[in-house]
């Protein structure tokens, strides 16, 4: 498990430290709340956070409270506060602040290690509800829901100088597989989409049928095409086999720019995106539109 440890007192620091990393735990201690702060929202490992309510500066009720909020935006993360005071106030107030759990200082190490694989157990059922509730159970890919949300805050967080598109893609004929060939083989191809689109991204998802999505961070609408295009010829490759049969698989794609200064500037980049892919539908399918040639040809 990583632990972040925060502890005032450099003996507390390689003490504790030096017990939770000889059960196997990884640890980073910190003296301070800043510091630990910093790297508990750039690190996405850390699961446990071990807070002595002794520190200075920014107290650990703070941190506890900073630790819960980022807790709250889906990350697995398990607080315990420790204290020298054991007053059952101190712990409440530790509780209603953030904390999962409370400790007084020194804890014995077995009772530590208890509540340790106490927080593995919650950290592991809540990484299941996490999975259950943002993943399409067929492709494992995002759902349409957490595919939006996490595309929202990539935008949010990203400087206005960094590009950001999206490419929409629809299997083709998709349909007349399921029709010709049965659900099941219809259910093998979309994992088989999906399986190529997770390999290349990690922002993909599926939106709902057989509509996928790709965020394409860093990229213009021209860089975003030319990824769009490998994606279609990666999955023109694909042959998904079914008894004596070969289904060949292939995607129309639409391809837009997020654009800069719109407060709805990312549904309306999927609204662009939707009619490019419809267009490359109209055109024949397996092919690439990009939004910025369909406004073309509609002006012309």
């Amino acid at each position: 498990m990583h632990i972040v440890l925060v502890e005032p007192s450099l003996f507390g620091r390689r003490t504790l430290g030096n017990l939770l990393e000889k059960r196997g735990h990884r640890v980073d201690a910190f003296p301070d709340a800043v510091g630990a702060l910093q790297f508990i929202r750039k690190v996405t490992s850390v699961e446990l956070v071990l807070i002595s309510l002794e520190i200075e500066g920014m107290t650990g009720l703070e941190l506890c409270w900073q630790c819960r909020l980022i807790a709250q935006e889906g990350r697995s993360l398990y607080i315990i506060a420790m204290s020298s005071c054991g007053e059952t106030e101190k712990a409440i107030e530790a509780l209603d602040c953030g904390a999962d759990d409370y400790v007084r200082k020194a804890p014995a190490p077995e009772e530590l290690f208890a509540r340790i694989r106490a927080a593995e157990r919650l950290n592991m059922m809540q990484r299941d509800l996490v999975r259950l509730a943002t993943r399409d159970p067929l492709t494992e890919l995002f759902n349409r829901r957490a595919f939006l949300d996490a595309a929202q805050k990539h935008i949010r967080d990203a400087s206005d100088l960094i590009p950001v598109s999206v490419i929409l893609l629809d299997i083709d004929h998709f349909k007349a597989i399921n029709d010709a060939h049965g659900h099941a083989v219809g259910d093998l191809v979309l994992r088989a989409v999906a399986e190529i689109l997770a390999r290349s991204n990690e922002l993909a998802g599926r939106l709902g049928g057989e509509e996928f999505a790709v965020i394409e961070p860093g990229c213009t609408a021209t860089q975003a095409c030319i990824r769009a295009e490998v994606l279609r010829a990666d999955l023109q490759r694909v042959d998904v086999r079914h008894a004596d049969a070969v289904i060949p698989v292939t995607v129309s794609l639409g391809v837009a720019e997020v654009p800069i200064g719109r407060e709805d500037a990312f549904d309306y980049a999927l609204c662009l995106a939707d009619a490019a892919m419809y267009e490359a539908k109209r055109l024949g399918r397996n092919r690439v539109v990009a939004a910025g040639a369909l406004r073309g040809r509609a002006s012309a």
